[in-house]
């Protein structure tokens, strides 16, 4: 063979290397590259969902456990500033832990505890519950950590002077209406109650367990004193749902009217006050239709309460539900709050007066809570 066909061998491989598998090799790798966001979605889908998981903010101890570690530095320190470390050493441990300082920070979230200096100092409540000076000095100081607990507090102020709902009525609310975490309301309600009991803030004498109001239930303001108003427009009218047989009827002028005049709006009811000539119907929904919040008396299942306050949640108008009864409030409305009062209390006239004003401002407030919502279908 010569030179010439030599070098025409040796050339002769060249065409054939352009068209080796380097291209489905780039499609491949291309393929790998495509495929990375995708597994980046999911990796930050899971992260997401932690930090949803993660967003809960009440105390993850009860109250009286919070006290355990300011309970240790307050004797075994003379409640001088001790660093966790020795917070640990305290208690009976030996180094500072994981659980250790989520129960550290439940202690804070009491007002049990603060950081200064890298130091953990006992709080004046703290003391108070520890070591109490008088008879009240314990309760008043629980008492104060549970207002100030976030999400505890929340709870409480909102049902307090009402009976508890139904078990599934209220874990439904604990994550609409509060924002905590499904899968953290099992660990919730047991923190929640025990607590409520220890602040004896509950009354669980009767059918079913009733948040003591403080303030209200063992020292009631006069209808006369002052409240704190929401600003509304001269005028602004509350309509009035209720039965008019007796003692129903009644109500409207010792119980609803002042109510609302205390939270500064119009009162109205279907009868003399807008009555005049034309049809019934007709007036009543205008006075619906213009009303800034309504009242609905749900006691005896009245029907033409029930017509009426079906008018209302059409116009998507918020309204306050009342009942002596709970078996009164039909089951489809018991997801929605209810005020519930008890006529064997001596006191219920007033304390239903000034829940009723509690919740036109928070319904003037916050309307959305007090709006029946449905959830809409898709077309």
């Amino acid at each position: 063979m010569t030179e010439t066909d030599l070098r025409a061998v040796a050339t002769e491989p060249a065409p054939e290397q352009k068209v080796t598998p380097k291209r489905p090799a780039r499609k491949v790798t291309t393929r790998r590259a495509a495929a990375k966001p995708r597994a980046s979605k999911k990796s930050t889908a899971t992260t997401t969902g932690r930090t949803k998981t993660a967003q809960a903010k009440f105390p993850r101890h009860s109250v009286e456990r919070a006290l355990r570690i300011p309970r240790a530095i307050y004797e075994q320190n003379a409640g001088n500033p001790a660093t966790p470390k020795e917070a640990a050493v305290f208690t009976g441990g030996t180094a500072v832990s994981g659980p250790f300082n989520v129960e550290i920070s439940s202690a804070k979230k009491y007002g049990f505890l603060t950081s200064e200096g890298g130091k953990l100092v006992v709080t004046d409540r703290a003391r108070k519950a520890i070591a109490p000076q008088s008879e009240s000095d314990r309760l008043s100081a629980i008492r104060e950590a549970i207002l100030a607990a976030p999400e505890i507090s929340n709870v409480y102020n909102y049902y307090r002077g009402e009976n508890l709902p139904d078990n599934q009525f209220l874990v439904n609310a604990l994550t609409d209406r509060f924002q905590i975490p499904s899968d953290k309301t099992g660990e919730f309600l047991p923190i929640f109650m025990e607590s409520i009991r220890a602040a004896e803030l509950i009354d669980e004498n009767g059918e079913r367990a009733r948040l003591i109001d403080v303030g209200r239930d063992e020292s009631h303001r006069p209808a006369s004193g002052k409240s704190t108003r929401v600003p509304v427009s001269a005028g602004t009218s509350c309509f009035v749902v209720q039965p008019f047989a007796s003692p129903f009827g009644a109500y409207y002028e010792s119980i609803f009217k002042p109510a609302i005049e205390q939270a500064g709006l119009t009162p109205v009811r279907a009868d003399a006050e807008i009555f005049g000539t034309g049809k019934v119907i007709d007036q009543i929904w205008r006075g619906i239709n213009q009303a800034k919040v309504l009242v609905a008396e749900l006691t005896t299942k009245n029907a033409n309460v029930f017509y009426e306050l079906g008018l209302a949640h059409a116009l998507r108008k918020p309204v306050i539900l009342i009942s002596s009864n709970q078996d009164d409030v039909p089951f489809d409305l018991r997801h929605i709050r209810v005020i519930l009062y008890d006529q064997s209390d001596p006191f219920w006239g007033q304390k239903l007066i000034d829940k009723v004003a509690d919740n036109i401002r928070s319904a003037i407030a916050d309307p959305e809570d007090s709006i029946f919502k449905v959830e809409e279908v898709p077309a």
